[in-house]
């Protein structure tokens, strides 16, 4: 009779084979190996090279959808390149007898060094909401390679000055959306390992890449063959670019495909009116409401109208600033009948410092979040939500403006709501795959306040 049975997996949960061991009348053991019939068909083995070990449990359930729409618009995306690289060898003085190799190498290096600078500049400002942003920026990657692929093909109707501008401005726009691609892919392929295999996705992903830039290549050699008149040329290039900018806002689009689990700004406030309304939002729902283009420190309403807009990580003049906006136009460290002391009171237990500028006709309300030393990413969200709540309720009022006490009573009225929200549905959130101990909200380099009583 069988009394033990050891079942073998592999990476990607199949059962390889089945240890049975079983003892006989004389107590004799005795194993046996039981194999499945069904074994993996050629397809299944050709994909196993191209996907992560252990698909598909190993990645998110979004990953097989991204990389398809990813895959499409590579393809299109170097079929392209070829005929704006045809455009630029004819601007370069391919075909004519009086160009010069060197002015051709010399417009390479101009490229190529006002590119790098570029990049420098752009990683400077832009680089900490790289992630946070990461699908606005894996967009805006190809909306930048895609403008720059209409001026490789412009350039050669530009008298021969112009086209070194127009050629060092497209290869800027490459330069940028290598950086944006880059950084942004990144995030996403950390979105996607759940195993930590990030190195082995990362390898997979450019074995995709290599096999569908080849494909493309491959077609892209037949289709500058046959299509060598302008209006055939350009009217092939809008179609590839229509369908590599289609692929590529399916890719990311939230409602398609990816559904990140980070909390940024936009999701945070998404979040934060289903818990007010009480509903508890998957990162699936979320993501069918989330746009892939918002301004930076935007605050909406539920209905995704817009509410104000709010710094974080600003510093005490800020707050300083606002405050005499709403009470005085004296700016000091008492300004009106508030003072530092006052307005740090309320919070004195927490990781935030905000205070709001009053609404005026035609702008709406600002707010400012000066983070002190410690603060973590659930102590922003926190901020965030509160820099919401307050917003609703200030604007809600018929003035837009409030008093000295009727303001701190605002204040401390929508933390302690706040508050409650986040003590009630923190547990639940983390349990629907939220994560909020990675930090996503801030997207410029901020500071911090370190308070001290003297």
């Amino acid at each position: 009779m069988a009394n033990l049975e050891v079942i073998e997996h592999d990476d990607a949960g199949n059962i390889t084979v089945t240890y049975v061991e079983s003892t006989n009348d004389q107590g004799n053991a005795r194993v046996d190996l039981v194999r499945p019939l069904q074994t993996k068909s050629l397809l299944q083995r050709t994909l196993g090279v191209f996907l992560p070990a252990g698909y598909p449990h190993s990645v998110t359930n979004d990953y097989f959808e991204y990389q398809v729409y990813d895959s499409l618009q590579a393809f299109s995306s170097s079929i392209a390149g070829l005929l704006s690289s045809r455009a630029v060898l004819s601007s370069v003085g391919v075909g004519d007898a009086t160009a010069s190799p060197t002015a051709a190498l010399l417009l390479s290096v101009v490229e190529q060094s006002v590119g790098r600078v570029i990049t420098i500049l752009f990683a400077y400002r832009f680089g900490t909401s790289l992630e946070p942003e990461c699908k606005m920026y894996r967009l805006l990657a190809d909306v930048l390679n895609d403008f720059a692929f209409v001026l490789d093909c412009l350039s050669p109707a530009f008298p021969k000055p112009l086209r070194v501008l127009v050629l060092t401005f497209a290869g800027v726009l490459r330069a940028l959306c290598g950086v944006a691609a880059g950084s942004s892919k990144a995030s996403l392929s950390a979105h996607f390992a759940k195993w930590g295999n990030l190195g082995e996705l990362n390898a997979k992903d450019s074995s995709q890449e290599t096999v569908i830039s080849l494909l493309g290549m491959l077609v892209g050699s037949q289709v500058v063959t046959y299509v060598t008149s302008p209006m055939p040329t350009w009217t092939t290039l809008m179609l590839l670019l229509a369908v590599h900018l289609e692929t590529n806002r399916r890719a990311v689009r939230a409602v398609r495909a990816v559904s990140m689990r980070t909390l940024n700004r936009q999701r945070a406030g998404i979040i934060y009116h289903h818990l007010r309304g009480g509903h508890v939002p998957s990162p699936e729902e979320v993501a069918h409401t989330e746009w892939i283009f918002d301004w930076d420190g935007v605050m909406r309403r539920a209905d995704g109208s817009l509410l104000g807009h709010c710094t974080v990580g600003a510093s005490i003049s800020d707050l300083l600033s606002s405050i005499a906006s709403t009470h005085s136009s004296t700016k000091s460290t008492t300004l009106g009948s508030i003072s530092l002391t006052k307005l740090l009171l309320p919070f004195a237990t927490k990781k935030y410092i905000l205070w709001y500028e009053p609404r005026i006709i035609g702008r709406q309300l600002e707010v400012s979040i000066a983070l002190k030393q410690g603060a973590e990413c659930i102590d922003i969200i926190a901020a965030w939500w509160h820099a919401i709540a307050m917003s609703e309720t200030v604007t809600a009022l018929s003035t837009g403006n409030a008093e000295d006490e009727g303001g701190f009573s605002v204040l401390e009225k929508t933390m302690r709501d706040v508050d409650q929200l986040l003590q009630k549905h923190r547990k639940p959130l983390e349990d629907l795959g939220w994560d909020l101990k990675t930090g996503a909200l801030e997207t410029r380099s901020g500071r911090r306040l370190d308070v001290r009583k003297l």
